[in-house]
């Protein structure tokens, strides 16, 4: 990953959860290429979960401690692996908890003053290992920090350069974090930021049956996506981002990864709450199904979580 002009406002700090798991490493690969263009400590936590070691009567407590100790040095194991990732320089602190996964995720974040949680989005399931797939799918909408998910590819990573960043934008107050962050990472890595607004076919069809007004409805949600997008590009323009805005018809998770695809994007930068409605869609659902689809990282933003620096 090429660094240009690092904020000090960036990632200082980057937890990696991991289950051991390929779908876990290669989310943690990507977080030390990060860490590594931007100075961060990684810090990586496996966490052993207690549901899956129950106290039942057809196994004794002995046989329960020694599949929590097996579990233990399996994830003690794992954490390992991923430190070994990490560059030559770079501060890594690793621990093992045991408790409750989404749970240890996030206080083990606010107890370490985390800035940004990198998880990949599929695991392993099983006694020894919990499902990160619906962990992060957790994480991501509870945490109140940043969180980076990224799907794992049947290739090896390359690379994990950032030249083309996508924010979908509802151009509600709550998109606007995502917006924020969208345009610092952009700024870090002087990358070309992509703005798009997507017009629901489905909220349109609705009213199909108003027959030529429907041309005006289009004409003012088109109208919304344009001021939704222009600031953004305001936003962008002060600190000197290059951006290319986009206002599309189609089903917005769907539209979204099309356009991804499309345009070569290498993160996609999403906030986890937006309004609902004609004039808007549900910008937390399609947050939440873009993240299990998305071929690239997707970097997810709470309302609230534009305190950057510039």
């Amino acid at each position: 990953m090429r660094r240009v002009n690092v904020s000090t406002g960036m990632y200082d700090t980057v937890l990696v959860p991991t289950d051991g798991s390929q779908e876990a490493e290669y989310a943690a690969r990507y977080a030390v290429a990060l860490a590594d263009a931007t100075g961060a400590t990684v810090h990586v936590l496996s966490v052993v979960d207690e549901s899956l070691y129950p106290r039942a009567s057809v196994l004794s407590d002995e046989l329960v401690e020694e599949s929590l100790e097996a579990a233990r040095e399996g994830a003690g194991e794992a954490v390992d692996r991923v430190a070994e990732m990490a560059a030559p320089g770079t501060d890594v602190v690793t621990e093992v908890r045991q408790g409750v996964p989404a749970e240890s995720i996030r206080t083990y974040a606010t107890d370490h003053g985390v800035d940004l949680v990198v998880m990949g989005t599929h695991g392993r399931t099983g006694l020894r290992r919990y499902v990160i797939g619906s962990v992060a799918e957790e994480v991501v909408r509870t945490a109140d920090v940043p969180v980076l998910t990224v799907r794992r590819r049947a290739e090896e990573p390359a690379a994990t350069d950032v030249s083309r960043v996508l924010v979908p934008t509802d151009g509600s107050d709550e998109s606007m974090a995502a917006v924020e962050h969208a345009v610092d990472v952009a700024a870090t890595y002087d990358a070309t930021l992509h703005a798009l607004y997507v017009v629901d076919q489905r909220a349109l069809a609705a009213y199909y049956d108003a027959g030529p007004m429907i041309g005006d409805l289009i004409d003012n949600l088109t109208a919304v996506g344009e001021n939704a997008t222009g600031a953004v590009r305001e936003r962008a323009s002060e600190r000197d981002v290059a951006v290319e805005t986009a206002v599309l018809q189609g089903i917005p998770a769907a539209t979204i990864d099309e356009y991804a695809d499309e345009n070569e994007i290498d993160l996609v930068v999403m906030g986890t709450h937006g309004r609902t409605g004609v004039e808007r869609y549900l910008l937390g659902s399609v947050t939440e199904r873009v993240v299990r689809t998305s071929a690239v990282p997707v970097l997810t933003v709470r309302p609230g979580e534009t305190d950057l620096e510039e």
